[in-house]
């Protein structure tokens, strides 16, 4: 088990102004990174990759679609565009030796039709993420995609959504995402779905139920750290809040307020973790 932190508690463009922040990140004791891809050339995300293991630190990368590059879109050309998008992310991910690229790149990102999805929509979503494994593989890099709540997405929303989509996809280098701040809306038990998604479970996302500071919040951790340990799951616990630190980013997601100092949830977050875990 490592423990790491989502960068976009900071910025969702992580540059070389950036390394003191995972340099104190390294002090507190986090064993490694997730690096946003959005902007950027190769050249910028090796010269970040470079540091991080000069560093002796891990990353993993979260990416996401758009409209524009909705793979679960009725039109091939889009698709197609969100196909190279998510090829765009592998190239960059893999100058970085990232392990895993998350996010919910099963369709585009708060983009509604106004009914609930199509057979249809599901079976481009599944095309094209097999195409994308066949990148990722060669990369040696595993896309895990994730299952939003309801307000952010409409394909996929619980671990039962997701590890069918993922059945049919039935590639070694599409598997998934846990996040429990999506599970503490959609889900009846966190137990119970971390069992359903074992099958395929290669990342986790700890964020509390107000993207606040892990442990102070209501997920009922108890239930994720035990079940986690149970599955034997060896995999990144990587902490995931949100700030108001890149206003246009906190705009976009709809963070409106501070949830919790920002010092506070890397800190106290890599605590909670920590004791949690070896409780």
């Amino acid at each position: 088990m490592r423990i790491g932190i989502n960068m976009l508690l900071w910025t969702d463009y992580v540059t070389p102004a950036h390394f003191s922040i995972i340099d104190e990140l390294q002090n507190v004791g986090y064993n490694g990174v997730e690096i946003p891809l959005g902007d950027g050339d190769i050249s910028h995300y090796k010269t970040i990759g470079n540091y991080l293991s000069s560093n002796g630190m891990g990353v993993t990368c979260v990416t996401s679609l758009s409209p524009d590059t909705n793979i679960a879109s009725p039109n091939q050309s889009v698709r197609e565009a969100g196909l190279d998008r998510l090829k765009w992310a592998i190239d960059r991910a893999y100058v970085m030796n990232s392990e895993i690229i998350c996010g919910p790149f099963h369709s585009a990102f708060a983009h509604f039709t106004g009914v609930p999805p199509t057979a249809d929509e599901k079976k481009w979503s599944i095309e094209m993420l097999h195409k994308a494994g066949d990148h990722a593989q060669q990369a040696d890099i595993i896309l895990t995609p994730e299952a939003l709540n309801r307000f952010e997405c409409y394909l996929v929303n619980t671990m039962a959504d997701l590890k069918d989509l993922l059945d049919q996809v039935n590639h070694p280098n599409v598997q998934a995402i846990y996040d429990t701040h999506h599970a503490n809306i959609e889900e009846k038990s966190q137990e119970q779905a971390i069992l359903t998604i074992k099958p395929h479970l290669k990342h986790v996302h700890i964020s509390d139920n107000d993207r606040g500071t892990p442990g102070k919040g209501q997920v009922n951790w108890g239930e994720v750290f035990t079940t986690l340990k149970e599955i034997n799951y060896d995999g990144w616990l990587m902490i995931e809040a949100f700030s108001r630190n890149s206003p246009d980013f906190a705009n976009a997601i709809n963070v409106w307020r501070e949830f919790s100092e920002t010092e506070e949830v890397y800190k106290e977050g890599f605590d909670f973790i920590n004791k949690s875990w070896n409780n």
